[in-house]
């Protein structure tokens, strides 16, 4: 497959592939993820590096664990596929830290969630009031998700904004000036 678009441009940012895991089903419920070429340590280095650069062994563990137990599609166990798309999103907000990582992590996996909930949806199945829930569990998920991403958003701006509002009279034949002023006295020598 060619690095080119339509017209035979090269992009100018090539994102190299994400990484991935093998999924060995233990059971529909349960599966051990192992790295998709055999390389184990090059996988766990790509693994820290892709949530937030830790250094713990322990994070990308629970991690991993974390997205397989919210990586089930409807009707199935878990998805080797799901885990994959999930980590690709990870990865590519670039999270840095663990915090950061968590809340990106909370982010694919509420949006796995969306997704599963709006498949069900599209099917019709269940009567009004299972169609009901399901409608209102996918506006929950979907305003979940957004504030997760307004949450990233602020943790990666730094500090807050602040608007300071005065109320000032203005009569007739007054002036007023909008903004900031700075009053300096200058000396002028005689």
């Amino acid at each position: 497959m060619s690095l080119t678009d339509y017209q035979g441009r090269t992009p100018a940012r090539v994102r190299k592939a994400p990484v991935r895991v093998k999924l060995e089903r233990i059971n529909c419920d349960v599966g051990k993820l192992l790295p998709p070429n055999g390389e184990h340590r090059l996988w766990i280095e790509r693994l820290k590096a892709a949530l937030g650069g830790t250094a713990s062994i322990d994070f990308v563990d629970a991690t991993l664990f974390q997205l397989q137990a919210a990586a089930r599609l409807p009707n199935s166990g878990v998805s080797e596929i799901a885990v994959n798309a999930a980590l690709a999103m990870i990865e590519g907000e670039q999270p840095r830290g663990e915090t950061e990582c968590a809340i990106v992590v909370q982010m694919a996996c509420v949006h796995s969630a969306t997704m599963a909930i709006l498949g069900r949806l599209g099917g019709g199945h269940g009567g009004d009031r299972h169609i009901l829930a399901a409608a209102t569990a996918a506006g929950r998920l979907s305003r979940t998700f957004a504030v997760l991403v307004e949450t990233l958003r602020r943790l990666r701006g730094g500090g807050d904004q602040h608007i300071r509002v005065e109320h000032v009279h203005v009569h007739d034949g007054g002036q007023a000036i909008v903004g900031s002023v700075n009053t300096r006295t200058y000396e002028v020598e005689r």
